[in-house]
């Protein structure tokens, strides 16, 4: 368990309609790089034609996991692929529960460990590297691409991104939206309550004239056809015609509670608002807490929390007379897979 958890910061092709409880795999490996970067653990979710028991994956004592056969043969055919993205001091478990909805729905889910920025791994040189995020996601597309035998075909038109906190940062990086440091900066003097001021702060990822250059480079994938934003931070670095010019379908799901760290109207209303709003949909969850994207806590989970770091138990809490996570992420489930079925007229294929 890490030692501090509070800046924890989310419809298959083929002919035959897949069921929602249908067998799904699991694989694990590590991405190297062959121009000598940093290695990059990678997880993938599938569709699997397999008989075997499931068994838990990543289970702890305080987050609840999710099944799946390990190694398991993948479905025939193709299937639409979601790449998923952590939030800052995060893993790739945190969001297990959506990477494990939307395969048995039929999906390909992949999710990566960011270095510098996930739960066991905070080396400052490689959290400052900020840019290396959006990076990382195509380098896992790269990956699942490569390797129909493990995963499954990839349908490549139909290629996702999805991001809690951080992560929604890195899936509007990987369609090109272009941050603007200085801009953050001056806004952050204005809001320094926002957590993702404070964050920026421990991360400095602009020290130098070159990181800032490498930070507001583009950086797009143009594999990617639609992103999802769970609560993001960061949003308010980008200019108003950057936003403006982002190319593909957005869902924008902020958490509704009251927060000083991460008030909706300030993060993800004012991303959708500045979006095009033709092809964005926002939807605000009421009672939903910044950590009701993360993984639902077993009993006694706060407490085992608060000892292991005083006030790490609000990662447990959601919304004030909220329904229960569960509850609260099966809607999001449903508002994701509703955004990724493409049109009838396929003009916003997902």
């Amino acid at each position: 368990m890490k030692k501090s958890l509070g800046s924890l910061l989310l419809i298959c092709l083929t002919t035959t309609a897949l069921a929602d409880d249908m067998p799904i795999g699991f694989r694990a490996s590590t991405l190297s790089d062959p121009h000598g970067g940093r290695p990059v653990e990678m997880v993938v979710w599938y569709p699997a034609a397999t008989t075997a028991t499931a068994q838990l994956i990543a289970d702890n004592p305080v987050f609840v996991s999710a099944s799946a056969v390990r190694d398991a043969p993948p479905v025939a055919g193709e299937h639409p692929l979601v790449v998923l993205s952590h939030g800052y001091r995060g893993n790739w478990s945190n969001q297990a529960w959506l990477a494990s909805a939307l395969a048995h729905k039929g999906y390909i889910v992949a999710a990566v460990n960011h270095p510098g920025t996930t739960t066991h791994d905070r080396s400052p040189d490689a959290a400052a590297a900020l840019w290396q995020r959006p990076v990382d996601l195509s380098r896992a597309i790269d990956g699942v691409i490569a390797q129909p035998k493990q995963f499954g075909a990839v349908a490549k038109q139909r290629i996702a991104v999805a991001g809690h906190s951080l992560g929604g940062w890195t899936a509007l990086e990987i369609v090109g939206a272009r941050f603007d440091p200085e801009r953050f900066e001056q806004d952050c003097s204005i809001h320094p309550q926002l957590a993702a001021c404070r964050v920026y702060q421990q991360i400095n990822p602009a020290s130098t004239r070159e990181s800032k250059a490498r930070l507001a480079a583009d950086l797009r994938d143009e594999r990617v056809s639609a992103i999802v934003s769970l609560d993001l931070g960061l949003s308010r670095g980008f200019p108003d015609a950057s936003l403006a010019a982002v190319p593909v379908p957005t869902l924008v799901i902020a958490a509704g509670a009251p927060s000083k760290d991460l008030p909706a109207q300030l993060e993800s209303a004012d991303l959708a608002r500045r979006l095009p709003q033709a092809s964005t949909r926002y939807v605000e969850i009421s009672d939903a807490s910044h950590f009701s994207f993360a993984s639902v806590c077993k009993p006694g989970a706060e407490a085992l929390l608060e000892e292991d770091a005083p006030g790490d138990g609000i990662i447990c809490r959601d919304g004030e007379g909220a329904r229960s996570r569960e509850v609260i992420q099966q809607q999001v489930v449903s508002l994701i897979v509703e955004f990724l079925v493409p049109t009838p007229s396929g003009s916003a294929a997902r």
